[in-house]
């Protein structure tokens, strides 16, 4: 399919009015990050349309791995988002115009959407982004400086971020951000950026230990002289990287 046919005929190919939009959390140098994509000088979230065949967790898993070459990473849903005015007409008109592209109004994209969002957590180092044929860039940004986004992108990206400071009380997914092998003080600031408050670093590591979930291992990660805190990784009873809820 080209750009063309997709326009004029996305209506055969595509649930009506309805899209996914993926916030992709990152951590580097003790901060959050969110991976976004640059189109007519402003920036939104990885996202796409879903298939007549398609389920939707597959389009939004399609879609985080063709952003970040990951197999099998975390991915969440987080919620539905559809105001009703929720449509994106001026953005891609100036797109397109942008790119040199014709343009009709009566264009299927041009109608309101209402999009169901996932979020995922994955280690930054890992990760390839792509641009897009219509990207202008891909950039990872912390979340705390944001630039100019698209319609509620930002919202969404910040109702990612809230749910993350819950779900971590209930369940151990953090690890996904960081790498295999990590340290306990690496966890506690991990947990520190995502709480946005001071956490005891001896408390935290105790209720770490206990829950069971880490294993501890044989050598020493060397940071400083004096300083060697062990090296520990999930273990695989409760490792549930891929692992998808569903709307």
């Amino acid at each position: 399919m080209n750009i063309q046919d997709i326009l004029e005929h996305g209506s055969d190919y595509f649930l009506p009015n309805l899209s996914t939009d993926l916030v992709i959390i990152g951590y580097r140098e003790t901060q959050l990050k969110c991976l976004l994509l640059k189109i007519a000088n402003k920036w939104m979230l990885p996202g796409g349309f879903i298939g007549l065949g398609e389920s939707v967790d597959t389009a939004a898993a399609n879609t985080l791995k063709f952003r970040t070459g990951l197999e099998a990473p975390h991915l969440k849903f987080l919620a539905v988002f559809g105001d009703k005015d929720r449509r994106f007409d001026d953005e891609f008109r100036q797109a397109f115009k942008e790119q040199g592209l014709p343009w009709q109004d009566d264009y299927w994209i041009n109608d309101r959407f209402v999009t169901l969002a996932f979020y995922s957590l994955v280690d930054i180092d890992n990760t390839h982004p792509v641009p897009g044929e219509f990207d202008e860039a891909v950039e990872w940004f912390s979340f705390d400086a944001l630039p100019d986004m698209w319609l509620d992108h930002e919202s969404i990206a910040m109702a990612a971020r809230n749910r993350l400071k819950e779900d971590i009380k209930q369940e151990q997914i953090t690890y996904n951000l960081l790498p295999g092998d990590f340290t306990m003080p690496q966890l506690h600031q991990l947990h520190q950026a995502i709480l946005e408050e001071k956490l005891d670093r001896s408390r935290f590591q105790k209720k770490m230990l206990a829950s069971g979930d880490f294993e501890r291992l044989p050598q020493l990660k060397k940071e400083a002289p004096g300083r060697n805190p062990y090296l520990y990784r999930l273990k695989e009873s409760t490792n549930k990287k891929g692992d998808s809820a569903k709307p």
